[in-house]
């Protein structure tokens, strides 16, 4: 365990708030967003009118799923500004999506959005063990993806010394983590192993560096991929969440001190959890699809947005605001392999588990005739030889095998052969 324990802060009144008083804000802001997307958003109105529901219908959270879900289709539909519930010229900022389809989803703040995710983004990183006056090295990319900028105005309006690094060139996040100092660093978890290797092939001990926090989001990982990363480099990993639709980075945030799953930001974002074949709604602690509504966004709210992420709701710890599991995967990253459901999470927790085996890998995808085949493609770990590392990638086809129900070929490359990550990983290889 990293031995790193940050000085106590105050915490915003709101994430020790009663549970009756969280609700009646909750109610309060819920009433306002329904009202205002329906005046103000054509798509909202029509959603509304086409479920039969007036915005009067819905008095408070527990009325909530009267209302009808969105979709990143939806979005797509709109596209570029159809679903802002604001003038154009009163958005003082746009961010889009990759846009796999050639159809990025565009999402749009007012200045006052803009306060209010610095304003979360500063919760979360404190909540991490971040302190105002500490260097904070941030390699999650800028530009429309929402993470770098995200994080860096969180960063700032907590009062941290913010490195605007982005992600890539790699050597130099090494040498600027050298010789700055930051005692955190927020990054994904894959890229996080990437700048691990460049510290050892430049001769420094990534267990050695200032290096105390990594705040570790955008792709789902696990819980053995955690431990890998605080015994590798001596600091605390916590785990952040966050979506461009709802707002960005710091929807959720894991606390240093508990480490047990990521309190939702209740009194901004309001999270469901749903059947994702019926949509029917779960209770909390069983497993299904999240769903966010935004209570405080004015550019953009969404009502009822399906995240396509899995997981499930617990009670608060850390903070009164109830937690969410970890992300276990995507209702559409899941591969289905000979009738097999198959996460990548999955494969990488038992590859972790093989001490022979570098945390680095992917899942192939191909063909024999009319059979779909499942690769994991490994390295050796650097203090493994190869021979050793074939024996453990047996033990590792037997164990997705025995455990996951697949049979799966592990295939040894060279140390470097596997394809590294400079922001989210590309975990799955699709050759059909």
């Amino acid at each position: 365990m990293p031995s790193y324990q940050p000085p106590p802060a105050a915490l915003d009144p709101i994430e020790t708030a009663s549970a009756d008083e969280l609700r009646a804000l909750q109610d309060a802001r819920l009433r306002e967003t329904i009202r205002h997307a329906h005046d103000h958003s054509p798509h909202y109105r029509a959603a509304f009118a086409a479920a039969g529901v007036e915005p009067g219908d819905v008095g408070g959270i527990g009325e909530l799923s009267r209302l009808p879900f969105t979709t990143k289709e939806d979005l797509r539909r709109n596209y570029p500004f159809g679903m802002f519930a604001v003038p154009r010229e009163r958005v003082a900022r746009i961010h889009a999506s990759s846009g796999t389809t050639g159809r990025p989803t565009v999402v749009g703040y007012t200045a006052g959005d803009l306060r209010t995710w610095a304003e979360v983004m500063a919760r979360s990183l404190r909540a991490a063990g971040a302190r105002p006056g500490q260097i904070l090295h941030n390699a999650y990319g800028y530009g429309l993806f929402t993470g770098g900028l995200g994080v860096h105005a969180g960063a700032e309006h907590l009062g941290c010394t913010v490195v605007p690094v982005s992600g890539g060139l790699t050597e130099r996040q090494v040498r600027l983590i050298a010789d700055f100092g930051p005692e955190i660093i927020t990054v994904t978890p894959t890229y996080m192993l990437a700048i691990a290797d460049e510290m050892e092939r430049q001769g420094i001990d990534p267990a050695a560096t200032s290096l105390k926090v990594g705040v570790f989001g955008a792709e789902p990982w696990t819980g053995r991929l955690r431990e890998t990363l605080e015994e590798r480099l001596d600091i605390h990993a916590v785990d952040i969440y966050g979506l461009s639709e709802v707002i960005g980075p710091g929807v959720a945030q894991e606390c240093l001190e508990t480490k047990d799953g990521l309190h939702v930001w209740e009194d901004h974002f309001y999270p469901e959890v749903v059947d994702p074949g019926t949509g029917a709604l779960l209770p909390d602690g069983e497993l299904g699809e999240l769903v966010f509504t935004s209570l405080t966004k004015r550019a953009m709210p969404v009502i009822r947005y399906r995240t396509g992420d899995l997981t499930r709701l617990l009670p608060g710890t850390a903070r009164t605001m109830r937690r969410m599991e970890k992300i276990t995967g995507r209702t559409d990253d899941m591969l289905i392999v000979r009738g097999v459901n198959v996460f990548p999470t999955q494969i990488e927790e038992l590859l972790l588990a093989e001490a022979e085996l570098s945390p680095h890998f992917q899942c192939v995808l191909g063909k024999r005739g009319p059979l779909d085949t499942l690769t994991v493609t490994a390295e050796p770990a650097t203090d493994s030889t190869v021979d050793a590392a074939e024996e453990a990638g047996r033990r590792l086809a037997e164990r997705i095998k025995g455990t996951i129900g697949v049979t799966a070929a592990v295939r040894i490359v060279a140390v470097g052969g596997v394809e590294r990550s400079a922001g989210k990983m590309r975990r799955v290889v699709d050759e059909r």
